[in-house]
């Protein structure tokens, strides 16, 4: 049912995310939203981190996109360009150091290579998509600290994620120290000496280069890397959860700057933000404020939140990244959300499948897809994650590694259905009552009826975009056994009174007395 995703090998991620590396005259052929690279030998006395200044203009016709190299250590400084649109680019760069200034260049960007749709983006207000148009439903999982783990651990987490149902993971920048992780890291983002004397004007390029190396082997396997920039996992062991202001906003454009060229990154300014209690409501606008402006390809942007919401209306903020596991046990409460928002909703954290005694970390495998099912017709998104207590504290949720739960399949299963849905995304079909079905209205409609044991569904359907004589074919599918069963006939449509639409003849669909049953209704053209 879901297809294995390709090798992890390092030239295969570089073919499909890193696609050019050159400076100098001669053009080079990368393929649109790849990745054209750029490296330029400079001053290394100093401070180059904080001293050096280096930008670049990439230029086509009328289109200008200005880029912020950053620096890699030993004298090495690099330009990263994800090229929008098809064509031949010229860049120049500016620079505060003559060496470094007025470099040029030339390159071509040629037809994008299969499974490179390019960045997501919101789509149909509630929604997302690709770049290409290409529909993008989000079924993402949270692994907060795998890059932190030994590298072999890391490797069995990317086997893993290969065969797994999951398009976005969710994961931290800093490490983490927290309950079941409390380890050293083996890299760390500054220069200094561990655990907690740092400089914070020194990035560490090391550790730059491996989180690069991981977000480009998830690109290679079409997984969004929706990454944590902050957190208050920290508690001071590390001191980066507390860093000063102007150390705040260097990491944060430091980023970016290496960042952002990667066609698969979001942004996430923190997990459970409102636990930093070192940051003022006015930080997380500057934060935010910061990653728009660095970023020349508007990567998408979120915050989640602990106990207090942030205000997602503000225009910085592009989708709703939400913990909040009791608005997805009822598809009405989760909806309000959209209403509240006008904004694509991702519950990415509905607390988690698993045995630890936290409340949070104990949620049967049947609890976590039912959210998942509440949550597609509601209109929204949800987030996946697994906390089963396994030797040496082996948690998903935190070290990646295996998975162990029986959710994933089922969210496989989703994810198929969800992508063979209509392109516009699944909105409620009648929102304000009691009609648990979401789709597209006279066309496609999806339902779920959770704790519910139904021996029969009368054949009915909400007015809107429904006329006299339309066709329907109906499939019932137990959304825990992973079955779909085809209802015998066509449903042709009646006006019943002022608010439905019923089966000309009276019929209804046959339930088979389980729970966990869903819906799917598809017109028949004539």
């Amino acid at each position: 049912m879901l297809r294995k995703r390709k090798g992890l090998g390092i030239a295969a991620v570089l073919l499909a995310c890193f696609c050019g590396v050159c400076a100098g005259a001669q053009p080079v052929t990368v393929e649109r939203w790849g990745i054209f690279e750029a490296s330029f030998s400079g001053p290394s006395e100093g401070n180059p981190f904080v001293d050096v200044e280096l930008t670049a203009t990439f230029t086509q016709g009328e289109q200008k996109v200005t880029v912020t190299g950053f620096y890699d250590g030993d004298g090495v400084y690099r330009i990263r360009f994800c090229p929008p649109s098809l064509g031949e680019w010229t860049y120049q760069t500016q620079s505060n150091r003559p060496e470094l200034a007025g470099k040029t260049g030339t390159l071509k960007a040629v037809e994008p290579s299969k499974g490179n749709h390019g960045p997501v983006r919101v789509a149909h207000t509630f929604h997302f998509a690709y770049a290409d148009g290409t529909p993008y439903r989000q079924i993402g999982t949270t692994c907060y600290a795998w890059i932190h783990q030994p590298m072999e651990l890391q490797e069995q987490t990317l086997k893993t994620l290969s065969e797994a149902p999951f398009n976005k993971i969710r994961f931290c920048v800093f490490p983490k120290w927290y309950a079941y992780n409390k380890t050293e890291p083996l890299l760390y983002p500054f220069e200094g000496t561990p655990p907690s004397s740092w400089d914070f004007t020194r990035f560490n390029p090391a550790f730059f280069r491996h989180l690069e190396k991981r977000i480009g082997q998830l690109c290679e396997m079409g997984i969004e890397a929706d990454l944590i920039l902050f957190h208050p996992y920290d508690k001071g062991h590390w001191g980066f959860d507390r860093m000063p202001k102007e150390a705040d906003d260097r990491y944060l454009k430091y980023v970016v700057s290496r960042l952002a060229a990667y066609r698969n990154i979001w942004w996430s300014m923190a997990n459970e933000y409102d636990f930093m209690k070192e940051k003022t409501p006015e930080d997380w606008d500057r934060f935010f404020q910061i990653v728009q402006s660095s970023d020349p390809y508007s990567h998408l942007r979120s915050i989640h939140n602990g106990s207090v919401l942030y205000d997602h209306k503000k225009p910085w903020v592009t989708h709703v990244s939400l913990q909040k596991g009791s608005a997805v046990e009822d598809y009405r409460r989760a909806v309000l959300y959209r209403d509240v928002y006008v904004k694509p909703i991702v519950f990415d954290e509905v607390k988690y499948e698993g045995n630890l005694p936290q409340r949070w970390g104990n949620l049967s495998a049947e609890e976590m897809v039912l959210r998942f099912w509440e949550g597609t017709i509601a209109g929204t998104y949800v987030g996946h994650g697994e906390t089963y207590l396994e030797p040496n504290d082996l948690i998903w949720w935190a070290k990646g590694g295996v998975l162990r739960g029986q959710s994933p399949s089922r969210i496989a299963f989703l994810r198929k259905i969800l992508e063979e849905g209509p392109a516009e995304g699944l909105d409620p079909i009648d929102k304000g009552q009691d009609f648990p079905f979401a789709g597209q209205r006279g066309k496609y409609y999806l339902g779920y009826f959770g704790r519910k044991i139904l021996t029969e569904w009368p054949f009915e359907l909400y007015r809107g975009g429904l006329s006299e004589g339309m066709k329907f074919r109906v499939e019932v599918i137990d959304t825990w056994n992973m079955t779909i069963t085809p209802v015998e006939g066509i449903f042709e449509v009646s006006k019943k009174d002022g608010y439905f639409f019923a089966d000309k003849n009276g019929r209804s669909v046959p339930m088979p007395s389980k729970p966990y049953m869903a819906l799917r209704i598809v017109r028949v053209e004539d």
